[in-house]
């Protein structure tokens, strides 16, 4: 009964559906590749960003700048860096066999280029969830701080 109630139901991409996948296939390759190049950007500002923090934390008087600075910056700005470059990879490769799927008609394309958008999704809210977690977190330890200062 259950085979019977799947094929009953089974879902057809009519030429709407294909065009409308095919444009969104468009925009996030295109957003895909933006996306590597801003990892691009942010890898070769890590280079420069630990140095140039460092130097004007040194000039300023300040000798944790000239200790810590600079690993510091580098190692925040690779992690933000490698954060993003996997949501960028999934849309990628969703926009790539989305493609692939509507010229070639393939079944296992399409289900491989759903997967890859699903997976995007999950990273992205994964990353949310502790983003929101880190910022209630640090909301928690500067009320707690407050509080104890104020007494």
């Amino acid at each position: 009964m259950d085979q019977q109630n799947q094929n009953l139901f089974e879902l057809q991409l009519d030429q709407p559906s294909t065009a409308y996948l095919g444009e969104a296939a468009k925009w996030a390759k295109f957003l895909a590749i933006m996306g590597f190049i801003f990892c691009a950007f942010m890898v070769v500002a890590a280079l420069f960003a630990g140095s140039m923090m460092s130097a004007m934390m040194s000039s300023a008087g300040s000798g944790f700048g000239s200790m810590y600075g600079s690993g510091l910056f580098t190692v925040i700005y690779l992690f933000g860096a490698a954060l993003y470059f996997f949501p960028c990879l999934f849309l990628f490769r969703f926009a790539s066999q989305m493609q692939d799927a509507i010229r070639n008609h393939e079944q296992s394309k399409l289900q491989g280029s759903l997967k890859n958008l699903k997976s995007c999704f999950r990273f992205l809210g994964i990353l949310t969830i502790v983003i929101i977690a880190i910022y209630v977190l640090i909301l928690i330890g500067a009320l707690v701080v407050g509080v104890g200062t104020m007494m």
